[in-house]
């Protein structure tokens, strides 16, 4: 069962990102974008994005999500405009057809799926020739450096040597973390070209309530803008933000 670790979480920075490309869209004469959200959970992507003028699709096999979901939908008043497929990953290929999507979101699920690859090429197949993909994951040398800074060396070390960037004895839900190189190698072995690779909390995530309050209007917003698309600092955001499409 998938969760909304990378799902329920996402700066500005993101958002933006999505909003240009269904601006891109829109350039292209698709007055209704076409939004795939695999794995939408509760619909923190979802409803928001049909509430922008949107039609969703979302694919999520949690019940309990599904409920959340549908009560939002209900409440921002854009439940005619999301369509629930009530099933996993796995049958995207199955119950979406293909090319359809302007936009695919793939938000906190390629680290928890049993296949990534497969997953992968799935939204590589749901997304339109001129559309694009969509994918937030957590970053594996985030939680290296956040095991390290808090004095848990051997976690540190496990996490940044071990295949999949997990802690096979720690209970973790993650089934794999991912670098900037592995998910651009994932992503590419999928038929996609990335056209943006962004940090999505590069301190964001490390500052308190008290700290946050030293900041004065939109200075954290636009250092995390700023700093997402430096390599040395992307790459230890707390989750990795790409945009991709049809190479």
């Amino acid at each position: 069962m998938r969760t909304e670790i990378g799902a329920a979480r996402g700066s500005n920075a993101v958002w933006r990102a999505l909003e240009d490309e269904l601006a891109r869209a829109r350039a292209r004469g698709v007055t209704e974008p076409h939004v795939i959200d695999v794995g939408g959970g509760t619909g923190v992507w979802a409803v928001p994005l049909a509430a922008s003028g949107c039609l969703v699709t979302v694919v999520e096999p949690n019940q309990n999500a599904l409920a959340t979901l549908r009560r939002r939908a209900e409440e921002t008043g854009v439940a005619d405009r999301i369509t629930v497929i009530a099933d996993d990953t796995d049958a995207l290929s199955r119950r979406v057809p293909a090319g359809s999507g302007d936009l695919v979101l793939a938000h906190g699920v390629l680290e928890v799926v049993d296949e990534p690859g497969a997953v992968a090429a799935a939204l590589a197949a749901a997304v339109a020739p001129e559309g694009a993909v969509s994918v937030l994951a957590v970053n594996r040398h985030a939680a290296v450096l956040h095991r390290a800074l808090a004095g848990r060396l051997g976690e540190a070390i496990q996490l940044l040597t071990g295949a999949n960037g997990v802690l096979a004895d720690d209970g973790e839900s993650l089934a794999r973390r991912f670098d900037s190189a592995g998910l651009t190698a994932l992503l590419e072995s999928a038929g996609l070209a990335i056209s943006l690779l962004q940090g999505d909390g590069v301190v964001a995530d490390s500052i308190g309530e008290g700290e946050a309050e030293l900041f004065t209007g939109d200075e954290l917003t636009e250092f995390e803008a700023a700093a997402g698309v430096v390599p040395p600092l992307r790459d230890i955001a707390s989750r990795l933000h790409a945009i991709a499409r049809p190479a």
